[in-house]
C-alpha cells in the first residue's frame, strides 16, 4: 500500500516543489519593502489563505512566553516534513527567527510562523492546543489540504 501511495503522490509532489521553486526564485529576485507578510488571524476569520489559532493556542503561547524571558521573543513555527503514519507529519518548534520566506500569522500579538512550502500544506488549516492523559501538544485541528490521517493528529494525507 505504502509504495501504491508514493507512485500516486510523486508527480503531485514533483510538480507542487517545481511550483513552490519558481515562486521562491521569483520573491528573491524581486526587491520587497518587508521581508515577510503578516496575516492577522481574527477568530471569526475561516479563510482559506490563513492559518487559525485557537484560544488555547494563544494561551498557551502567552504562558510558555511569561516562563521565557521578554527579550526572546518566542514564535509558534509550524512545518510539514515527509514521514508519520499517513505520508506527511506536522512538526511544531519554538523559534525566536523570521526567515525571509515565511508567514507571520498573529492573533492577540501571538505569532504563528509558517514557510512557504509548508503554506501550502496548511493554509486554512486550525493550529490548537490539547491537553490530553498521554500528552500536551499543538496539534492541527482541521485542515483543508487534507484527507485522512493518524489518529494522534501529528500525520496526514494530502488531498490530491
Amino acid at each position: 500500500m505504502s509504495t501504491s501511495l508514493i507512485r500516486r503522490l510523486g508527480p503531485y509532489l514533483a510538480s507542487r516543489f517545481r511550483q513552490n521553486q519558481r515562486f521562491i526564485i521569483t520573491a528573491t529576485t524581486t526587491t520587497s519593502s518587508s521581508s515577510s507578510v503578516i496575516h492577522h488571524a481574527s477568530s471569526s476569520s475561516t479563510s482559506t489563505e490563513t492559518v487559525n489559532m485557537t484560544e488555547s493556542c494563544v494561551r498557551r503561547m502567552k504562558e510558555l512566553e511569561g516562563s521565557e524571558s521578554p527579550s526572546d521573543g518566542k514564535l509558534l513555527r509550524l512545518s510539514v516534513e515527509t514521514g508519520g503514519c499517513s505520508g506527511f507529519q506536522y512538526v511544531f518548534n519554538l523559534d525566536n527567527t523570521v526567515n525571509s520566506d515565511d508567514r507571520i500569522f498573529e492573533k492577540e500579538g501571538i505569532k504563528l510562523v509558517v514557510d512557504n512550502i509548508s503554506y501550502d500544506f496548511v493554509k486554512g488549516a486550525t493550529v490548537d492546543y490539547v491537553e490530553e492523559l498521554i500528552r500536551s501538544a499543538f496539534v492541527v485541528t482541521e485542515n483543508p489540504s487534507a484527507v485522512g490521517g493518524c489518529s494522534c493528529k501529528s500525520s496526514f494525507m494530502v488531498k490530491q
